[in-house]
């Protein structure tokens, strides 16, 4: 149903007049990579994520150490003592799952820590794609990182560069294809090589 409507709007598109309409697309990968404040939040998330795992797998072997002292020791205990000792093992089992779910879980500190850092940037990224639309009068904007099925794109429809110029940096030159901007790509003179997509 949702490529029934993608291909439906897409050839909506194709009949209106070029002046009246005119849609264009973005790599949203490609932009905040190119965004230096996007990239130290992410290495923060990663840092931050990796505290919370070691923080985790400590108790896991906390708790792994106790249940081998438990079963070699379990032999000379009453049975209550050994009751006593599996129902603190369990305890401390439980309480690792509810860490591991408080960091990590849908609605964990990572999820939220995630929204705190990222987000903004993300707003920004979007308030950007949002003013070059209203400037050039584009009808629509494509992300062909997203989960939109783009099964062909015009490399001279890609506004990806543009975006990040309106957010006031400069397109990195790191990327192969990239390296060399000609003015002729700048006014869409040379950019009618398509863009070859995966499919999902």
């Amino acid at each position: 149903m949702k490529h029934l409507l993608l291909f439906t709007a897409l050839l909506l598109a194709l009949s209106q007049p070029l002046s009246a309409q005119k849609s264009v697309y973005v790599d949203s990968d490609y932009i905040l990579s190119n965004v230096p404040e996007y990239k130290a939040a992410q290495k923060q998330l990663e840092d931050i994520a990796a505290e919370w795992q070691k923080e985790i797998e400590s108790k896991l072997a906390d708790i792994n150490q106790v249940y081998k002292t438990y079963q070699v020791e379990k032999i000379l205990l009453s049975e209550e003592m050994r009751i006593k000792r599996e129902e603190d093992i369990l305890k401390k089992e439980k309480a690792v799952k509810e860490l591991q779910k408080k960091r990590f879980g849908p609605d964990g500190d990572y999820f939220k820590k995630q929204e705190e850092l990222i987000r903004p940037i993300q707003d920004k990224v979007f308030n950007a794609i949002s003013s070059l639309a209203e400037e050039k009068n584009y009808s629509m904007v494509f992300d062909k990182a997203g989960s939109t099925t783009m099964m062909y794109a015009n490399k001279r429809f890609d506004i990806s560069k543009d975006v990040i110029r309106e957010l006031g940096l400069v397109p990195g030159a790191t990327d192969e294809e990239d390296t060399e901007e000609t003015d002729e790509e700048e006014d869409g003179g040379s950019g009618d090589q398509p863009v070859k997509l995966d499919k999902p």
